[in-house]
């Protein structure tokens, strides 16, 4: 399974220029010939990602991928047999167990309380959450080598889209104290959660390409799938 340049491409705007990054978007004036995207009430904007301006809104989506996360990857625990799969869902619950905890203790130091679900604010996002529910799903009814390349698949995608959205709150919300501390570490983890998942699904990747035995089960008994919750490796939400 080959990814795509867009994924690549994607990966090294938002994981290795992750302070080049941020120092552009302190710039207010957009290149010359390109608009200023257009946002609703309510929300920033940053490189494409949309988010809430309210922190608790905002943190309420941190929760929510924090939850989905360690839902899927304690599903991997289960449904896989690949080691390396296991190692990167085992360190997966730990980090977004950690993650979520420091979400819910600001939160409740700020007397905010998060709902489970956040509602969307718009069609773009309710269509997120409806793939993201189709994503675990699917993901029930696979086990071994299928599994394990759609879950790593969609996982880079679901990195990519999480460092966008909170580089887009670090950027537009004007966070301080607390909060600010709290993005800033987000944006220096998922990008090594991205990378990790990243490497993860190029061994998967190289165990198919020996022989073609892929899927026959033997020792690279390991499929490849799509990227995210719809056909193709290409799909970030």
């Amino acid at each position: 399974m080959k990814r795509t340049l867009h994924g690549v491409t994607l990966a090294a705007v938002l994981f290795t220029g992750g302070v080049s990054l941020a120092q552009s978007a302190t710039s207010a004036n957009p290149p010359v010939g390109e608009k200023t995207p257009t946002v609703a009430r309510g929300t920033v904007e940053f490189k494409g990602f949309i988010v809430p301006a309210d922190p608790k809104a905002f943190l309420e989506r941190l929760h929510y991928i924090n939850q989905s996360e360690i839902k899927q990857a304690k599903l991997a625990q289960q449904n896989s047999q690949n080691p390396d799969v296991q190692s990167y869902a085992k360190m997966m619950v730990d980090a977004h167990t950690t993650a979520d905890q420091k979400v819910m203790d600001y939160a409740k130091s700020q007397n905010m309380k998060l709902a489970e679900m956040p509602k969307a604010t718009n069609d773009m996002e309710k269509k997120a959450m409806a793939a993201d529910k189709a994503d675990m799903e699917k993901l029930q009814a696979l086990k071994g080598a299928p599994f394990d390349s759609s879950y790593m698949s969609a996982q880079v995608g679901a990195h990519d889209a999480a460092i966008g959205k909170v580089m887009a709150a670090q950027q537009g919300m004007g966070a301080t104290g607390e909060l600010a501390t709290l993005l800033t570490n987000l944006t220096q983890e998922l990008p090594r959660h991205r990378d990790m998942a990243y490497q993860t699904l190029g061994k998967l990747d190289d165990a198919m390409g020996v022989g073609g035995a892929g899927m026959q089960g033997g020792t690279t008994d390991h499929g490849s799938m799509d990227h995210g919750s719809t056909g193709g490796a290409t799909k970030t939400k």
